[in-house]
């Protein structure tokens, strides 16, 4: 089940603990996607707290929510940008998106396959989109006191299982949030820390999951090749003294050559 917006945005931009966790996840997309400008940038669920780095350069920001959460205007003192939507039906036309953000969508949701179909047609050829959900292994996963103890936690293997059955190439995957979900001022204090320790010890599993992928295209088809060329190249004629190859007969020259001349029957 959807967490309501209201809650979601009191721990975002009302607590200390909701503050790091956004730094931390939108400061990891931003080493994923270090320039956005010029394209078109959309993010679903509750994802509009990692979206701000691209309001001045992108083309256009998108913020979906579903409505079993609820909206809100967003940004802040800017013209609103977030919009109301069914989990499966985005009022974005097919692949109109070039950079997607899922945050408290996925693992929240009650139709996950609608909402991957709906990210992969909104998609554009050589898109790229960033799913994140609670780390099935991680702290974050087991207290509710976070919006990431809701909803359904993914281990790396299980969420790209998910997206490759969805058309969707798994590129790479990260942890973040790698100190414990404590409102100690200890743990705020040095959470930067314990960041940069878990961006070099692969082992050190953090309590959030984000794995980027692109999205599957695959070449149109045509009808089948010809059975028959009709101008072949004859770029090997003469080489080393062969002769060129007599194109092949046709049925009814075959049957004139096999058969004996007239007048030359045995009697």
């Amino acid at each position: 089940m959807h967490l309501d917006v209201q809650d979601l945005r009191d721990f975002y931009y009302r607590t200390q603990l909701g503050r790091v966790a956004q730094r931390a996840i939108r400061d990891q997309l931003v080493r994923m996607w270090p320039a956005a400008s010029g394209l078109t940038v959309a993010g679903f669920g509750f994802a509009v707290p990692l979206l701000r780095p691209w309001l001045a350069d992108a083309r256009r920001v998108i913020g979906l929510m579903p409505g079993q959460q609820g909206v809100m205007p967003w940004p802040a003192g800017m013209p609103n940008v977030s919009v109301l939507c069914e989990e499966h039906a985005w009022p974005i036309s097919t692949g109109f998106v070039d950079r997607l953000v899922l945050m408290h969508g996925l693992e929240t949701s009650d139709q996950p396959p609608a909402v991957l179909e709906e990210a992969h047609r909104v998609l554009g050829p050589g898109g790229r989109a960033v799913f994140v959900v609670p780390n099935r292994s991680g702290l974050w996963a087991r207290r509710d006191g976070t919006p990431f103890g809701y909803g359904r936690p993914y281990s790396g293997t299980q969420l790209e299982a998910q997206l490759r059955l969805h058309g969707f190439t798994p590129e790479r995957s990260v942890t973040v949030l790698h100190a414990p979900p404590s409102q100690a001022p200890f743990w705020l204090r040095t959470a930067d820390l314990w960041e940069r320790m878990g961006r070099r010890l692969p082992w050190l599993s953090g309590g959030v999951l984000m794995v980027e992928a692109t999205k599957q295209v695959y070449a149109p088809t045509r009808g089948g090749l010809k059975a028959v060329v009709t101008r072949p190249l004859k770029v090997l004629e003469g080489v080393r003294g062969t002769p060129a190859p007599e194109p092949a007969l046709n049925p009814r020259q075959s049957r004139e050559r096999a058969a004996p001349p007239e007048g030359n029957f045995p009697r």
